[in-house]
């Protein structure tokens, strides 16, 4: 089963696995997305999010889990393999523009708000 993290009810989602111990189950409620995304990788993430995407995933509503995290960093090593600076990557309904250098992502955008915007400044698309 995947886990999904919503930031909108961050504070109540269990980002737990079956392994670790009840202690560490319920994050903090300080906890931001990127601790959230670690505890529940098990890890770092390898791509890290701007507080600017943050808050547009926050006020967007956007579901950003394990299976989008792992995605995103093939995405992300997929366009640093062509030489790519930042690109568009596209996953499902969901666009993300990624400073590829620094492995950021600088926003993040839902099928809904990206109607009749123009992406600038990219260099790249990734398809996912």
């Amino acid at each position: 089963m995947m886990d999904k993290i919503q930031l909108a009810s961050l504070q109540q989602a269990d980002f737990t696995k079956a392994t670790r111990p009840a202690a560490s189950s319920t994050p903090a409620p300080d906890q931001s997305f990127e601790d959230a995304l670690q505890a529940q990788l098990g890890r770092p993430p390898a791509v890290r999010f701007s507080a600017h995407a943050q808050r547009r995933i926050s006020s967007r509503n956007i579901e950003f889990g394990r299976e989008e995290t792992m995605r995103l960093e093939e995405a992300v090593e997929k366009a640093a393999g062509k030489g790519a600076r930042e690109s568009l990557i596209l996953m499902d309904d969901l666009a993300l523009v990624v400073s590829i250098k620094n492995k950021t992502v600088i926003t993040a955008v839902d099928a809904d708000s990206r109607k009749d915007n123009v992406f600038t400044n990219i260099d790249s698309v990734v398809l996912t």
